[in-house]
């Protein structure tokens, strides 16, 4: 397996990245990923209840078609708590895409992130389709990565390739998120893109296990957003065996895994205000569910983050996030291993004696700069 750590597009696919105006900065905003052939998909959103009208409309596609071209995204305006307005934007771009590409409005996704409770600039957007298809290239990846950014400070990108026989496999990364990151997911869109030839239940399995432990195990702030969206396209261009869930699985889940883990580091890395990168690990619990529940209390206890930020070997707001974790844990069966805090990189280590399985979170610590990022933010 070969890594890079690079955006390279798959066999098939072409990308595209403009400044529509939605931005008043005039930075790049609106982001089109596009297949010459059709794709399998797979997707998942967030858990929050309160869903975007993108998240909406994509679920309605996903429904209503088994083969997909196109991914338009738009960052600057998160199209939410829009009412049937937003709905009715979200619906309207896709057909603007549909008709600029001459296919059916059910074969694209969209996205959106950005400030919530505007309505979208459609009018930009309808105007800017032109643009943004006749940009369409796989060099065009470059420009995509950096519109679906808001606050990030760079882009989150990789590549993954395998052989299967004969065929060499490709798969695709990118994302953004840099704030309001909490697990099932955060404020993160991530765009997964691969040639291979696999089975819609193999794709789905896949995305599922790669999120649990990837996109599903990082917090900056504990705040959940309403537009998260990771959407993977698979258009068999490789032209591989076919991949399914007793085939080439686990190598194609290994792969996959690779990428959402290192976009999910990449977008703690980038965490609003952030100094240092956090690794949490809990071993021996009851299931790695349990696990991963330990390891967030302890990742989304503010006292815990601003004793990481000030270097404060205060360990007792570990322990306190622990016990209040809700899970029957025992003082004298409680382990805590903490490397030097004065590293950028800091390593916590928590064994709670409850049986044979251990999780792995991330996060970051919670800087003066955060609030100043966030209270000027709208």
């Amino acid at each position: 397996m070969k890594v890079l750590k690079k955006a390279i597009l798959p066999i098939g696919f072409k990308a595209s990245g403009i400044a529509s105006g939605i931005k008043k900065s005039g930075k790049l905003d609106l982001a089109l990923f596009y297949s010459d052939l059709n794709a399998k998909a797979a997707c998942q959103f967030t858990a929050n209840k309160i869903q975007a009208a993108p998240i909406m409309v994509s679920k309605r596609h996903l429904k209503e078609s088994s083969n997909f071209k196109a991914i338009i995204v738009n960052s600057g305006n998160a199209n939410c708590f829009t009412g049937q307005m937003g709905l009715k934007d979200s619906e309207e771009t896709t057909q603007f895409l549909a008709e600029a590409l001459d296919i059916n409005k059910q074969n694209c996704l969209v996205a959106s992130t950005g400030i919530i409770g505007r309505r979208l600039p459609l009018l930009k957007i309808k105007e800017a389709m032109p643009y943004l298809i006749s940009g369409l290239s796989r060099s065009g990846i470059g420009k995509a990565k950096l519109a679906i950014m808001t606050t990030d400070t760079f882009a989150k990108e990789i590549t993954v390739s395998f052989n299967i026989g004969k065929s060499k496999v490709t798969i695709c990364g990118v994302a953004k998120g840099a704030g309001m990151i909490a697990p099932n997911m955060a404020t993160m869109l991530a765009f997964l893109l691969t040639d291979a030839n696999i089975t819609k239940r193999a794709l789905n399995k896949a995305l599922e296990v790669s999120m649990n432990h990837s996109f599903n195990c990082i917090t900056v702030d504990g705040c959940m957003s309403t537009n998260d969206s990771v959407m993977v396209l698979s258009n068999g261009a490789a032209k591989n065996k076919l991949i399914d869930i007793n085939r080439h699985f686990n190598l194609f889940s290994l792969a996959l895994n690779t990428i959402c883990l290192e976009l999910a580091k990449s977008i703690i890395k980038d965490a609003e205000g952030a100094s240092k990168f956090i690794q949490i690990k809990v071993d021996k619990a009851k299931s790695f569910k349990e696990a991963r529940h330990v390891g967030l209390a302890i990742a989304n206890s503010n006292l815990f983050k601003t004793a990481m930020y000030g270097e404060n070997p205060n360990f007792g707001r570990i322990v306190a996030a622990i016990g209040a974790s809700g899970i029957e844990v025992k003082e004298k069966d409680l382990k805590i291993k903490v490397s030097p805090l004065d590293k950028k990189n800091i390593n916590i280590e928590v064994s709670i004696n409850r049986g044979n399985s251990s999780a792995v979170v991330y996060t970051s610590d919670l800087t003066e700069e955060y609030i100043k990022i966030n209270a000027a933010y709208n």
